[in-house]
């Protein structure tokens, strides 16, 4: 596998933040927010997303596994991390970088409503369009995508490329793309 086309660039990323960390502002002005990222992809989303939030905010982190080193959703869901501090009576915002499948999140879901929450909801750098087998309401969307499968700002492949400044496509080594260098 390598490294191909460019399919968000960074100024793009940073232009869909500021609009998404500018209506949790508003939408949660006066409230008790708590935003969960979850680990490790999102963590790179939600640390430049609160910049653009002007509201006090607290953090959390879980960490969830249903890829392993593979390409595609397993389905089975493993908790690898929970949460530090208790949600009920609290406004919770789920940050993900990806959603695809949404049998990942819809196991997340499910397991912080049952905790009472006052409200749960998601805000998701992208989100794969027409794979979802689970339908999943995403309030704040940076950006919707096809099926193909992507790294860089948060996401990997195999543990990689978590740490570039945009979105690209992952290819197969013999498949033909010209667009191979990290930017």
């Amino acid at each position: 596998m390598k490294v191909g086309k460019t399919l968000i660039r960074a100024e793009e990323i940073e232009t869909a933040l500021a609009r998404i960390g500018g209506a949790i502002s508003a939408d949660y002005a006066g409230k008790d927010l708590l935003m969960i990222a979850v680990l490790k992809g999102a963590f790179i989303t939600m640390a430049d997303l609160a910049r653009h939030i002007t509201i006090p905010v607290e953090f959390d982190f879980m960490a969830v596994s249903s890829y392993g080193a593979a390409t595609k959703t397993s389905g089975v869901v493993r908790i690898l991390k929970d949460l530090d501090q208790e949600i009920a009576g609290r406004h919770v915002l789920i940050v993900e970088d990806i959603i695809d499948s949404g049998l990942t999140l819809n196991y997340l879901l499910r397991s912080l409503r049952v905790r009472h929450p006052e409200s749960l909801e998601i805000a998701a750098l992208l989100v794969k369009k027409d794979i979802q087998r689970i339908p999943i309401d995403v309030k704040y969307t940076g950006f919707e995508i096809g099926p193909e499968f992507v790294i860089g700002y948060g996401l990997d492949y195999a543990g990689k490329y978590r740490n570039l400044p945009h979105v690209a496509v992952m290819v197969e080594d013999d498949a033909e793309d010209d667009d191979t260098t990290i930017e």
